[in-house]
């Protein structure tokens, strides 16, 4: 019977990961998926001996991640907002930076719509959920509505709503088209859109694993603000608030845009815990 006690498991995972560029504590990660434990209880079984089952599921797992498989895509969740969201291809995996993006439309939202008022707010591009199911559980009396051009994607995140308890509306269709094709206004819409241009090298493991019709947009990585700019007019309400993830370089260019159709309205570049401008917020009627 070939097997491993922990320590050992957790060395040979890292010398093997170290070997092919990845990062050599992705095995601890691994392994506390599969035994089901937190850390300090895996520290202190070091010298506990792996089934010959675990170890061989550790083995297969490391050989993955080793090959480019996001470990999110292995155990099938990523941590977002203190929640647990389910992910896997049809997704993007929910990044940090966009809890900051949420942060800000919170904070926003409580400085526009003061007071108890009946809004309605829409999440456009949802992959996994997470903009909308976040904002939901965190603002309970909003109405939330996220769409997605993928029906894969609204899969994962209806799953995802329900497992969390979010009371979120799906619908499928291209950007604003699900809201365009109904003539309804909206109070607050938000969206981390495909924002990398067309000839960006990424990352490998994102490049070979994350669908690329969640990551793409033309030759500067502008073209869905420019739909965006095009339609949004069309679809909020003259008191709104309009909130988008960003590449960083691309503030200016996105508040360009959105000056031409909203001129009057309060344009804000923010930016992110890296010092990268992410986050483009515009509040409609707000003088």
């Amino acid at each position: 019977m070939v097997t491993k006690k922990v320590f050992e498991a957790l060395k040979w995972a890292s010398s093997y990961l170290k070997k092919h560029n990845r990062d050599e504590n992705a095995g601890e990660w691994l392994l506390l998926w599969i035994l089901n434990m937190d850390r300090s209880k895996l520290l202190a079984e070091q010298r506990m001996s792996l089934t010959e089952d675990q170890w061989h599921h550790f083995e297969q797992v490391v050989k993955q991640h080793a090959l480019g498989k996001p470990i999110q895509y292995i155990i099938g969740y990523e941590e977002f907002y203190g929640r647990r969201f389910m992910v896997n291809e049809h997704v993007l995996i929910p990044r940090p930076e966009t809890e900051e993006l949420i942060e800000a439309v919170l904070h926003r939202i409580n400085h526009l719509f003061p007071g108890n008022q009946h809004l309605k707010l829409a999440d456009i591009g949802t992959g996994s959920g997470a903009i909308a199911i976040t904002i939901k559980l965190e603002r309970p009396d909003l109405e939330v509505m996220a769409t997605d051009i993928s029906q894969d994607a609204l899969k994962v995140a209806n799953s995802n709503a329900q497992v969390l308890g979010a009371d979120v509306t799906f619908r499928q269709g291209d950007l604003l088209m699900p809201i365009l094709q109904t003539g309804e206004k909206w109070d607050i819409i938000l969206s981390n859109p495909p924002y990398i241009p067309a000839h960006d090298v990424l990352d490998k493991i994102v490049q070979d694993h994350e669908p690329s019709l969640a990551l793409f947009a033309g030759e500067d990585g502008l073209d869905f603000y420019r739909r965006f700019a095009l339609e949004l007019p069309k679809v909020v309400h003259e008191k709104s608030l309009i909130a988008f993830e960003i590449g960083a370089g691309q503030g200016e260019a996105v508040v360009a845009l959105m000056k031409e159709v909203f001129p009057t309205a309060l344009t804000e570049i923010l930016f992110d815990i890296n010092g990268k401008d992410r986050i483009v917020l515009i509040q409609c009627g707000s003088e």
